[in-house]
């Protein structure tokens, strides 16, 4: 009876989402992202860092939709910005999402919702090198919502992103 409840337990740990211990898998690859302020699960003294195959392992969201930056419409794959403040438990006000070249935004936690903004890592289906905007964006689904289709949001629209940091 101890060894079936044992094994149930064990399983249910097993199952994404399901166990929200402090500690997330540490990062084998480069480390192109790293969270920190107010996070619950860390893989490194108060911070979260993500290699490219621990973002692309989580479930991805894929959209089309057109840019002020590109021409034409775009697909783009990435993680819902919504479920990394759920899976790591963040807690603030904002975020301050700032690029390789220290170039920085403030984003209300408020726009991580569901069918919002993805930290997307794949455009028309391959991987952004640095210099053509990657190899993270935040990118908002712009043509789905008029209301992100705003100066304010595009300028939350954050290209070459590697660190977010969470404040009240």
């Amino acid at each position: 009876m101890f060894l079936k409840k044992f094994c149930a337990v064990i399983a249910l740990l097993l199952l994404p989402g399901f166990a929200m211990a402090d500690h997330i898998p540490s990062p084998t690859g480069q480390v192109i992202l790293t969270i920190s302020g107010d996070v619950t699960r860390t893989n490194e003294e108060g911070v979260a860092k993500f290699d490219l195959k621990m973002l692309s392992d989580m479930p991805a969201t894929t959209f089309e939709t057109s840019t002020i930056w590109t021409e034409g419409t775009q697909e783009f794959t990435g993680v819902e910005l919504n479920y990394l403040v759920e899976e790591l438990g963040l807690e603030g006000t904002n975020l301050v999402a700032s690029a390789i070249n220290d170039y920085h935004v403030e984003i209300p936690l408020s726009d991580a919702k569901d069918g919002g903004p993805i930290l997307a890592y794949l455009r028309n289906g391959d991987e952004m090198p640095v210099r053509n905007k990657g190899p993270l964006w935040l990118v908002y689904p712009y043509d789905s919502n008029v209301e992100y289709r705003t100066e304010t949001v595009y300028s939350r629209s954050i290209c070459q992103l590697d660190r977010i940091k969470v404040v009240k």
